[in-house]
């Protein structure tokens, strides 16, 4: 056998493994950033949610992005049977892997917008209809040579279809769940609902920028050239950039340098390059990067300040990168790099492929809005509402939803502190019904 194949194989099938692991560091960065309360339900329903994504991507997702179809879908090729592609220069079955673990990726993003409200019937209904209707169509029209490829859409790793999707559908659920209570005062006020575990977080994202080389760098899908290695730096130059710039405007602007800002910084860098790793310069990987680290410092404030309640700031860091880092290939690619579309506007190729990228961010977002939206409306009227009652809420989802704490020493402490919160309803800001 080739031994060019091998190598692909096994390069690919380790990235693989990396972005898969990036689950385990959604599931710190969720925890860490939410309550006690909710950490175990949290972490169990994203490995659950996985597991159906999964099942549901072999059965149908593979084949309606990669099937044989037409510009907006592809019709062949469902229950995956373990085949190989000719002329994909690897093992079929190590491909369609890695491409579950990206369809897990944008599913478990997503779901940041439920975080600490949502009933668990809601999380498993949903996993099947985004892993259906909202993410395949996207990848098709991207990776699947649906009709932006045709046009020449640039996302290399999936700045677009796999965080803006995820990020949209997550807006679409915030709506329609409304903000957790104690969120917002009656005079519009927000409080701070502190996360539980700032190491938990941190540590969330060094394993998600550990993973990212897998995300990125495995998505030339290739050893032969080692252009994976470039593809490596550029997108860690550019989670260095977003960390740096980050800590800058936060340190500027509050006074002190945030670490919840630091590491927001750091994943929006990588958001943010995702798009664009193999089209630019390293230089203008760290512009990239840098400019992520501010603009999710004024994302975040920009959410709050309009009732949008978002937990992990799935919508700053996945969705408002996710666009920037879209839009920035169309002005930094170069003509040696630009092996998809054409050269960025900083290099001599005018606003042709800006427009482009600009085309793909306004549909791709709008489709995910749109169906995530509808989805989650129906369902709520199906099913009765996609919130748990306010005194399940105070008393956590661990408890509510599982019947077991994820941290059961502390049972006493967080019934103390359950009853205190009760005294204090009436300061949600508005009314619970979702």
């Amino acid at each position: 056998m080739d031994t060019t194949f091998l190598l692909n194989s096994v390069w690919v099938m380790v990235s693989a493994v990396l972005v898969i692991l990036m689950i385990g560091g959604f599931i710190l960065l969720e925890t860490g950033s939410t309550r006690m309360k909710n950490a175990g339900h949290i972490a169990g329903k994203t490995i659950l949610t996985f597991g159906i994504g999964s099942i549901v991507f072999w059965a149908f997702g593979y084949g309606l992005i990669f099937g044989e179809g037409n510009a907006l879908i592809g019709l062949s090729d469902f229950f995956y049977s373990g085949y190989d592609v000719e002329g994909l220069g690897l093992s079929g079955a190590v491909f369609f892997l890695f491409q579950t673990a990206f369809a897990g990726i944008s599913l478990t993003i997503a779901f940041g917008g439920f975080a600490e409200r949502a009933k668990m019937g809601v999380y498993l209904v949903f996993a099947v209809l985004f892993s259906l209707l909202v993410y395949p169509p996207i990848a098709h029209w991207i990776w699947g040579g649906g009709w932006l490829a045709e046009h020449g859409k640039q996302d290399f790793a999936g700045s677009t279809v796999v965080h803006l999707t995820g990020a949209m559908a997550a807006l679409a659920a915030t709506i329609l769940l409304k903000p957790r209570i104690g969120k917002y005062n009656k005079d519009g006020s927000a409080n701070n609902l502190y996360g539980h575990n700032q190491v938990y977080t941190a540590l969330s994202v060094l394993l998600l920028w550990v993973g990212w080389f897998g995300f990125n760098a495995g998505s030339t899908v290739a050893v032969d050239d080692g252009f994976f290695g470039f593809v490596a730096v550029n997108t860690n130059l550019a989670a260095a950039a977003g960390t740096i710039a980050a800590m800058i405007i936060s340190w500027v602007v509050m006074g002190k340098a945030d670490v919840s800002m630091m590491l927001n910084g750091a994943l929006a860098g990588l958001v943010a390059i995702t798009a664009s790793c193999a089209f630019v310069d390293t230089w203008a990987s760290v512009v990239i990067g840098f400019v992520a680290g501010i603009l999710v410092f004024y994302s975040i404030r920009f959410f709050e300040a309009r009732k949008i309640d978002d937990p992990i700031y799935a919508l700053s860091v996945h969705g408002v990168a996710g666009v920037w880092g879209t839009l920035s290939t169309g002005l930094f690619a170069t003509p040696e790099l630009a092996s998809v579309g054409q050269p960025g506007l900083f290099y001599g190729g005018g606003f042709e492929q800006l427009g482009v990228q600009a085309l793909g961010v306004v549909v791709c977002g709008a489709f995910a809005f749109i169906v995530s939206y509808v989805l989650l409306a129906a369902m709520k009227g199906i099913m009765g509402g996609l919130r748990v009652t306010e005194e399940e809420e105070i008393m956590g989802l661990d408890i509510s939803e599982h019947g077991a704490y994820g941290y059961p020493e502390l049972l006493e402490a967080e019934k103390t502190a359950n009853k205190d919160q009760s005294l204090n309803l009436g300061n949600d800001g508005g009314t619970l019904k979702a």
